[in-house]
């Protein structure tokens, strides 16, 4: 590996390295998602020298923005971990300087192919792997992974793509979105993520469930009389109504984060800590869950209040929704999984917008003790 001196030395033509050059593409890049998560998550994953020796970083969306421009923007959300501190300038100023930003419409094949000779231009004949990172709403996935095969894929290394959730709107939704793309992908190169497990308390939860042998008999409804899954936020829609509108906070919070770990949170211990494996498991428990009725579950939506004298509008109220929306931003449910080890068990789920605290946490009611 070159001395850390050497990286002031780009462009990336000039290294002497000879490993393959990563290129991240992070699609929507001017959204709340990619500069609160996805570019922290690059820089923390830089920082602890998970990235590739050769890597750059471009990001694309409908903002007219200029290459420091996107630096200064994302530099506001870049954090070093507390023990490593000492060199988090400067590291932090070699990962800026690999950023760069190329602005475009998401369907426009040329304004790709223009995205395409920037990033022929640092990779410099280099062999050369892509990712596309798509941080936009689920409607306009297909225009950009066409763009994206047809004018910026590599021609020397593999071409991959990750998707955000929502991955459709519904079940139907959904295997639709999957033939369109596999009309210009296969199913090896695409990526679906939900980010709400790489929060360390998602992960701990891996780590307490199946390192501890202490907990696995008492992993039952034999010892847990519920199981109390929250996501509480303490500001509402903010002017971002218009996605928000579409889905409401069941199909933005319930159907993924929470059922994710609530799937996570039950499974029998797989084979091995492969991510196929934790999927087969996980697929095992919501096979077993009992249809959700009606009576089971309660919706709401927030109006406008004053709180420490300061008064918050309600939903309606926000520019970006309709005056008549029926959207929850509130939904609490009573889910049961009919197995051998949770029956009888209700998995309490509860999501909101516009609540007093903000907090997310699962809750453990066991009959002698609370966790």
């Amino acid at each position: 590996m070159e001395p850390q001196g050497k990286e002031e030395s780009l462009p990336f033509s000039q290294s002497e390295n000879v490993g393959p050059h990563l290129s991240i593409t992070i699609v929507g890049a001017s959204g709340d998602l990619a500069k609160k998560k996805i570019f922290p998550a690059l820089f923390a994953l830089y920082y602890e020298d998970w990235l590739p020796e050769n890597f750059i970083v471009f990001g694309y969306a409908r903002t007219k923005m200029t290459d420091e421009e996107l630096r200064n923007m994302i530099s506001r959300t870049l954090t070093c971990r507390i023990d490593q501190r000492e060199n988090c300038e400067d590291k932090m100023d070699r990962f800026l300087k690999r950023c760069f930003y190329h602005s475009g419409q998401y369907d426009s094949e040329e304004h790709f192919a223009e995205l395409n000779r920037k990033l022929q231009e640092k990779e410099a004949g280099k062999l050369s792997n892509r990712l596309f990172y798509l941080s936009i709403p689920p409607n306009i996935f297909v225009n950009v992974v066409k763009c994206a095969s047809l004018r910026a894929s590599s021609t020397s290394g593999w071409t991959r793509v990750i998707v955000e959730k929502p991955f459709g709107r519904d079940s139907e939704s959904s295997g639709e979105l999957t033939r369109c793309l596999k009309l210009y992908l296969t199913e090896d190169q695409i990526f679906r993520i939900d980010h709400y497990l790489g929060k360390e308390l998602v992960e701990n939860l891996s780590v307490l469930r199946f390192s501890n042998l202490v907990f696995e008999p008492l992993w039952s409804r034999n010892y847990i009389r519920n199981v109390q899954l929250i996501f509480s936020e303490d500001f509402g829609t903010e002017g971002r109504g218009g996605y928000f509108d579409n889905y409401g906070i069941i199909r933005d919070i319930m159907q993924n984060h929470l059922l994710q770990i609530l799937a996570l949170f039950a499974m029998e211990t797989p084979v091995s800590l492969d991510a196929e494996d934790i999927r087969n498991e996980k697929v095992k428990v919501l096979r077993s869950m009992r249809p959700l009725q009606l009576e089971d579950v309660a919706v709401g939506q927030y109006k406008g209040h004053s709180k420490g004298g300061k008064s918050y509008p309600a939903y309606t109220d926000d520019p970006t929704v309709p005056n008549n929306s029926l959207t929850p931003t509130f939904a609490a449910a009573a889910l049961f999984i009919n197995n051998a080890r949770w029956d009888g068990v209700p998995f309490l789920m509860k999501a909101g917008k516009a609540l007093h605290t903000k907090r997310y946490y699962k809750k453990l009611v066991d009959e002698k003790l609370l966790y």
